[in-house]
């Protein structure tokens, strides 16, 4: 799409096609609210669509999108959370059963992250301070034997900024309490735009493994 009229052509196909489909499901969830039980937690990057990805229907899933998929820290300062805030109403309003933090490879939050942007004291950018939140994955990779600049640090990097978001998902007071009951699980999930391959974290060893593996 270039334009804004290419925006109206796909509404109007939306309305010709999906929306005549899907009609009734969109006037019941109008009705009754979403009651979604799977939350994404993704990347702003245009070519990995979670709904797309995992080819589901409108109230399906709650997807939360950011630059490089982070999640925070959990915080109680006056600064304006958009993430948490999803996070939160995700787990305490709609009572969803799994979260699902999902990179993917080639991020270009994490191309900036190992170029520096996140890294400096200096850098106050909009991007640099999000970008810090990997700081501690980034630091980790740097003690692995993998070479700085090369596609497998890269990759591996994605993963563990993936590992380090859900440790501090674990950090929010209601997503701990959900997990503790039994209620909430977590997951960590990796997406090749090449190949399509989507990968899951296995819990036991923060291996990511083809979904078949499960």
């Amino acid at each position: 799409m270039d334009g804004i009229d290419d925006l109206f052509a796909g509404y109007g196909r939306f309305r010709r096609h999906s929306y005549t489909r899907h009609c009734g499901t969109y006037r019941e969830l109008a009705a009754e609210g979403q009651s979604p039980k799977i939350m994404v937690l993704g990347c702003c990057d245009s070519r990995v669509e979670p709904t797309t990805i995992f080819d589901a229907g409108p109230g399906e899933l709650f997807v939360a999108r950011n630059v490089a998929n982070l999640v925070p820290p959990y915080s109680t300062d006056n600064g304006y959370h958009g993430t948490s805030a999803a996070i939160e109403f995700a787990v305490t309003s709609l009572g969803v059963a799994h979260i699902v933090v999902m990179g993917h490879a080639v991020c270009g939050g994490i191309e900036a992250l190992i170029a520096g942007t996140g890294g400096n004291e200096g850098d106050n950018s909009n991007i640099g301070r999000w970008m810090s939140i990997a700081l501690p994955a980034l630091q980790k990779m740097f003690k692995s034997d993998l070479e700085p600049g090369t596609d497998e640090f890269a990759r591996a990097l994605e993963m563990a900024a993936i590992g380090h978001s859900l440790k501090n998902l674990e950090g929010f007071p209601s997503v701990l309490d959900a997990m503790a009951s039994g209620r909430l699980a977590v997951h960590g999930a990796w997406f090749d735009i090449k190949t399509g391959d989507l990968l899951f974290m296995d819990p036991a060893s923060a291996a990511f493994l083809p979904v078949a593996s499960f």
